[in-house]
């Protein structure tokens, strides 16, 4: 099993600088750059922390947060009492005029810094904002505007059975005209309570909404047919923000579509993901919860997913996929497109990908998909067929290039382990599978009823090219010229294959052998 190195702190970084980065050094594979198009950007923005100089409010227990949220006006500091408890449901009003309102604890300065995260270890430092049995702790009205919690708890009330979201951003809004916006959450603890009934952390239906320094967690429902996720958003124009958290639910832990946009202005779009970690605890495999996907886009647009930990993601309730990319709905603006999924670490995952052209007739068809320079460790966990890949269902535009994949499915899930498998009644055009890495599976780059290799590729996808892949194991002669075949990972000549460290040594053969002249796996 691969072991996470990622730090619960982080530096706060400009995001907009990093994502210039990274479409940038997209840009330069040559061979893709010949054969499919890449994605293009989210819009982003800057969600960093600014210390408010206004007037201070302070609300101490038993006094009404509603009243302050009322007659604050922008530019002011709310202070809540930290280990105060304010039971809501509470509306954001909006206000006339320019600036922020700020809600802090009284305990701020004892919290961590901006830029790092916070744990349940901080809540004895932060007032308590609760929901009601059946009701949110806070909504939005039209054009709720500027607002930013910092350092608060956000959870169902204690003794409540039934929660479907503590926090909702948005009133199923029909036009970008009245979305709630600028609107951050900024080393917040969002939960459920054990053993409860608790849908979703947050629904981010709003423009300029971010997630950032956070720790949410214990959002799980005991029933077949209802997801959970930790956050949600189907119905905005964007631009979200989900930066440096831990997220974890037992559904999805995030989630983008899965209800109709009310209009087709309202999918949505420029989504930043970036240094979180999706985790699922293993608690789950046994409990009466549906367990689905670490990350799902059911509706998105213009995506970048880059600098996170996704782990564990067994199959149960499916089929163990970590990540996936599906149009679904029955709008027919629905559309998932424009997607980067950019140096990411994958840790004991039951499948990696999930590609989905379309999920029904309704849709839109999936486009311009790019998955680059992610550490996959896929190990079939719970039973999972244990596939790096799997594409269905037609599509255009997919970039999967420098790549690792370290798969340690099992028995019996080994049987079945492949690099890839495409099954498609409509070819997928456009398609690059350049400078990847891939330990021993059982069927390699496998279509279904087709065999591996050449005659996989051929019968579903158009306009492909295959190169300067190393597949530990596969027979050469099935697949196109110009890829690398080591018996086993001791030929591959990894940094230390032992200690988890997937880089190549100094003296791999594949050191240089990908087509940009660099390290073919992830750099």
């Amino acid at each position: 099993m691969l072991h996470s190195m990622l730090s619960a702190s982080r530096a706060p970084q400009r995001s907009a600088v990093r994502l210039c980065a990274v479409l940038a050094a997209a840009a330069v594979t040559p061979v893709a750059a010949l054969a499919a198009a890449l994605p293009a950007p989210p819009q982003t923005f800057d969600s960093s922390y600014v210390a408010p100089r206004g007037a201070i409010l302070r609300v101490a227990a038993g006094q009404s947060l509603q009243a302050a949220l009322n007659n604050a006006r922008l530019g002011d500091t709310i202070v809540l009492q930290a280990g105060a408890t304010f039971t809501g449901p509470f509306k954001l009003p909006n206000k006339p005029g320019t600036g922020w309102i700020y809600v802090v604890s009284s305990r701020l300065s004892y919290l961590p810094p901006p830029g790092t995260r916070v744990s349940p270890a901080n809540a004895a430092n932060m007032p308590k904002i609760l929901a009601p049995n059946g009701l949110n702790a806070l909504t939005t009205v039209a054009n709720s505007h500027h607002f930013r919690f910092v350092g608060i708890e956000l959870a169902p009330a204690p003794g409540t059975t039934l929660n479907y979201e503590v926090v909702a951003i948005g009133n199923f809004d029909t036009s970008p005209a009245t979305l709630a916006h600028h609107i951050v959450f900024d080393r917040c603890y969002v939960h459920g309570n054990p053993n409860s009934n608790d849908r979703r952390g947050i629904e981010m239906d709003g423009a300029y909404v971010a997630v950032v320094d956070s720790y949410i967690n214990g959002f799980q429902w005991a029933d077949p047919v209802v997801d959970t996720q930790g956050l949600w958003a189907f119905n905005t124009t964007g631009p979200l923000q989900i930066r440096n958290n831990y997220i974890e639910a037992a559904a999805e832990n995030v989630m983008f579509g899965g209800a109709d946009s009310r209009a087709s202005t309202l999918v949505p779009t420029s989504i930043e993901i970036r240094d979180n970690h999706f985790y699922k605890p293993l608690w789950l495999i046994p409990s009466p919860y549906p367990v689905k996907n670490l990350l799902e886009f059911k509706a998105a647009r213009r995506v970048l997913v880059t600098g996170n930990t996704f782990e564990n993601s067994p199959a149960k309730s499916q089929n163990g996929f970590a990540l996936v990319i599906t149009p679904a709905g029955n709008a027919p603006w629905t559309v998932t497109s424009d997607i980067a999924i950019v140096d990411n670490r994958f840790i004991n995952v039951g499948s990696g990908f999930n590609i989905e052209g379309l999920e029904g007739s309704h849709t839109l068809m999936t486009e311009r998909i790019l998955v680059r320079d992610n550490i996959v460790g896929v190990t079939g966990l719970h039973g999972a067929d244990g596939r790096a890949f799997q594409f269905i269902s037609g599509g255009s535009d997919y970039t999967i290039n420098h790549n690792t994949i370290i798969n340690t499915a099992l028995p019996p899930a080994f049987c079945c382990s492949m690099l890839a498998v495409a099954q498609s009644a409509a070819k997928i055009n456009n398609f690059v599978f350049t400078n990847n890495l891939a330990t021993r599976t059982a069927y390699g780059f496998f279509g279904s009823g087709s065999s591996e290799g050449k005659l996989a590729l051929n019968a579903y996808f158009s306009n492909w090219t295959f190169s300067r892949n190393v597949l530990v194991g596969r027979p050469a002669g099935n697949y196109p010229a110009g890829n690398f075949f080591p018996a086993d990972v001791t030929a591959v000549r990894f940094a230390n294959y032992a200690g988890g460290n997937y880089a190549l040594a100094a003296n791999s053969p594949y050191e240089h052998a990908a087509t940009d002249g660099a390290a073919v796996g992830a750099n």
